[in-house]
């Protein structure tokens, strides 16, 4: 569940990067591909910390 949420945030975060950079649809499409991986890969271990601190 939690890589699924990071990775959509990441999409957004980098849709909103690249349009703050003024970035045609091409590069926003980009970098919000590239979060959105980013933030997906980062989650897993986030999850396993998560799971050991809680539980």
């Amino acid at each position: 569940m939690l890589v699924i949420v990071s990775a959509i945030g990441g999409a957004i975060w980098g849709g909103y990067l690249a349009r703050r950079r003024r970035g045609n649809h091409l590069d926003i499409l980009q970098y919000a591909v590239a979060s959105a991986i980013a933030f997906g890969l980062v989650a897993p271990f986030a999850t396993i910390v998560l799971s050991r601190v809680l539980g």
